[in-house]
C-alpha cells in the first residue's frame, strides 16, 4: 500500500512541477488549477505519513528508519508553504518555488517507496 501510494504522490507531484513550470514560463502567477494539484498532493502526503507512522516498526530503525520517518514526517508540510508563498510573491518566481517544491516532494516521496521496497 505504501509503494503505490508514494509513487501516486510522485506522479500528482510531477504534474505539480510541470504545471508550476509551465505557468513560470508563460509568466503567470497561480491558478486554481495549481491550487487543486496542491490539495490532492496534500491529501495524499497526510494520508502517507499516517500509514508511514502506523507502520514504521517494520523499517529496520538502525538503517533507514528515521529516514524513512522523518521524509513521511516532513512533507506535508512542503506544499501549503510552497503555496502560500507563491499567493503571496506576485512574480514569476513564485512559480519556480512551486518547481522547487514539486520536485523536492517527488524526490522525497520516490525515496519513501524505495526505502520501504527494502523492508517490507
Amino acid at each position: 500500500m505504501i509503494p503505490v501510494l508514494a509513487y501516486a504522490v510522485t506522479a500528482l507531484a510531477v504534474l505539480w512541477c510541470g504545471l508550476c513550470a509551465w505557468l513560470g514560463w508563460r509568466d503567470r502567477l497561480i491558478n486554481d488549477g495549481v491550487l487543486l494539484v496542491a490539495a490532492v498532493l496534500e491529501i495524499g502526503l497526510v494520508v502517507l505519513a499516517v500509514l508511514a507512522v502506523a507502520r514504521f516498526r517494520q523499517i529496520d530503525p538502525a538503517a533507514e528508519g528515521a529516514t524513512f520517518l522523518a521524509y513521511a514526517l516532513s512533507l506535508p508540510a512542503v506544499p501549503p508553504f510552497a503555496t502560500l508563498l507563491a499567493i503571496r510573491e506576485k512574480s514569476r518566481w513564485s512559480m519556480i518555488v512551486g518547481v522547487v517544491a514539486g520536485f523536492t516532494v517527488a524526490v522525497m516521496a520516490a525515496r519513501i517507496a524505495q526505502i520501504w521496497s527494502l523492508y517490507a
